[in-house]
């Protein structure tokens, strides 16, 4: 009964811990105080006596993962640090363990009969005789049709196959343990907030259609309308409201994150490349696409060929003699500044102090 009110004590603790995660997630109510009351109740789970049976019927720590990836940076280092000191207990407790089981099975004298079957080739049997002393026999047994373990003082006896490595090795398991996905946007009782909101997950839910095969997998593991939530949340916060002062920041991250054009940055904010704090703080020209980027260094570039072309050409002479300093190195040019029948105006330029005067 004590491991049964232990494990329900636990569980109470998991849901009031997760629920205020969620809240200090997502804007509903005082962030700061849901934040502080989940980082409490996280603090008392990690000094709560548990062990390796309890964690195995309530399944605590696979539920618990989730929180190591929360928006907010506090509560995914506490969560780290509970899973750690579970994951240790487990591994101390399963060891300690092993040692009793080999302690035991030693007095034992063990039998072992092993056929190797693989496809197209012929198997050989082995005995293998372990006696209390630790001296051990081996020896070859012709065509035995099972694979029996025997174990001496004991009437157990256990069936066993040894099949190829391809067969014996599951696949392995999905290491990301992202939270499920959700079915439907997240209210904050805002309805501009909840228009850009669905404006940002209908960008994301693009990404899959534009992915190919190679990532695929990874992007299908993101959930668009969380993405969403959690970049308008830190926008809200960073910026306040869309139609304030910042409304033209919140114009050009939406542009460019819809933009046909630029599947790329979607598809960075998406997987958490770019972080939502990074996203805020780029630039116009950092968000533009490739192809934008390629445009518009050819339009500076032509830009700067035009301005230079364009600019008068001088030329260097020493027959003018400057006023200020008294040098003689300086530049000209000359313009048609008057009529057509009148002559040209020349431009110096003192090279030294850059005193400029004219005469006709």
């Amino acid at each position: 009964m004590a491991g049964k009110s232990m494990e329900t004590e636990l569980l109470k603790l998991f849901d009031k811990a997760k629920k205020a995660a969620d809240l200090a997630a997502f804007d509903q109510g005082s962030v700061q105080t849901e934040e502080a009351r989940c980082l409490d109740t996280l603090k008392l789970m990690k000094d709560f006596p548990v062990s390796t049976s309890i964690l195995v019927s309530t399944q605590v720590g696979k539920r618990l993962r989730p929180l190591t990836k929360h928006p907010r940076a506090k509560i995914q280092a506490v969560a780290s640090d509970v899973l750690d000191i579970w994951k240790n207990l487990v591994i101390k407790e399963t060891s300690k363990n092993n040692k009793t089981n080999n302690k035991s099975d030693e007095k034992n004298s063990i039998r072992v009969e092993v056929k190797s079957i693989n496809s197209g080739s012929k198997g050989e049997n082995v005995k293998i005789e372990m006696s209390p002393n630790a001296s051990v026999n081996v020896e070859k047994v012709p065509k035995v049709e099972s694979i029996k373990v025997e174990k001496v003082e004991k009437t157990t006896s256990v069936r066993v196959e040894k099949i190829a490595k391809e067969e014996r090795e599951p696949k392995k398991a999905s290491s990301s343990f992202a939270p499920p996905k959700l079915s439907g946007m997240i209210k904050c009782n805002d309805s501009l907030r909840d228009k850009y909101r669905e404006l940002l997950a209908e960008a994301f839910s693009k990404v899959s259609s534009e992915t190919d095969e190679a990532m695929m997998e990874e992007v299908n593991a993101c959930d668009p309308i969380r993405v969403a939530v959690t970049v308008e949340s830190v926008m809200f916060e960073k910026m306040g409201r869309s139609n304030g002062a910042q409304k033209y920041k919140y114009r050009s991250i939406l542009f460019n994150l819809k933009d046909a054009n630029n599947p790329d940055l979607r598809r960075r904010v998406l997987l958490g490349k770019i972080k939502p704090e990074n996203l805020i703080n780029m630039t116009p020209e950092e968000m533009a696409s490739d192809q934008r980027k390629r445009e518009n260094n050819q339009i500076k570039e032509k830009a700067l060929f035009e301005c230079q072309r364009e600019g008068a050409p001088k030329a260097t002479t020493d027959q003018f003699r400057c006023g200020r300093c008294g040098q003689r190195k300086t530049t000209y040019h000359q313009l048609q500044t008057r009529s057509a029948d009148e002559p040209m105006t020349t431009f110096v330029t003192c090279v030294n102090c850059n005193n400029h005067w004219k005469f006709c």
